[in-house]
């Protein structure tokens, strides 16, 4: 049919995931990052900000290092252990120069053959919901710092060129093209979003573990019927 999604490449070693806050890749890609270090693949983290405007109840100085520790926490639940903050000011990033250099010269350090990202355009839900300016400033910062970063003579000063990039994944996208298949890779997903503890307490009154199982699962069963009825975690694909 033609609105089934296609596999995920695999012929693959490292990726890079580039998004603007802690929790980001936690609500449902963590179970695709899950699925991919199972394998023996390496995942590092990229995160523009620290959570630090967040949390509602805690100023800044306190909630960047718990949303930090959180993050952390949720990471090495699937596997990864590489998790970089860039300090950018939560809630009012800014697309440009600065943080395409930022995180071309991730790339460069990390040299990931895919890099991925979350959802850059301006709505959610098929244009239900407003996006943020973060995730629409990252996103795209993200798509463009790939070339960037194959570049010398760009950002010369950032590290030695990386053109190896081969794809760029978007999760969360309303125009999917591909998708893995996380069942065995679920119930990580799962928990590393309820390592977010003090995030999901202050967003809602569910039980931290009831709210994540219920989005996380609730996101891959829906995907699930668009690939061959497999509890999925969806991307649109960029080739590079």
């Amino acid at each position: 049919m033609a609105d089934q999604l296609e596999p995920m490449p695999t012929d693959w070693q490292r990726a890079l995931a580039v998004v603007a806050h802690p929790d980001d890749l936690e609500y449902g890609c963590a179970a695709a990052v899950a699925t991919w270090t199972a394998t023996g693949r390496e995942v590092a983290y990229l995160m523009a900000t620290r959570g630090e405007a967040g949390i509602d109840t805690l100023a800044p100085a306190e909630a960047g290092p718990v949303r930090e520790r959180e993050e952390r926490a949720g990471a090495a639940v699937v596997g990864v252990t590489t998790v970089e903050f860039l300090d950018h000011a939560d809630g009012v990033i800014e697309y440009g120069p600065a943080l395409r250099r930022d995180i071309a010269a991730a790339i460069r350090r990390h040299r990931p053959e895919l890099v991925v990202t979350l959802n850059f355009d301006d709505t959610w839900a098929g244009g239900a919901y407003w996006n943020t300016p973060d995730h629409r400033a990252v996103g795209r910062a993200v798509m463009d710092a790939v070339a960037d970063a194959g570049n010398r003579w760009i950002f010369p000063d950032a590290g030695e060129p990386w053109g190896g990039v081969r794809w760029v994944a978007v999760a969360g996208s309303d125009s999917p093209t591909h998708a893995v298949d996380v069942t065995d890779g679920l119930e990580a997903g799962v928990r590393s979003l309820v390592a977010h503890r003090a995030y999901i307490e202050a967003l809602t009154g569910d039980d931290p573990e009831k709210y994540a199982r219920e989005l996380v699962e609730g996101f891959a069963r829906e995907s699930a019927t668009r690939f061959a009825g497999r509890p999925a975690i969806p991307f649109r694909l960029f080739n590079r």
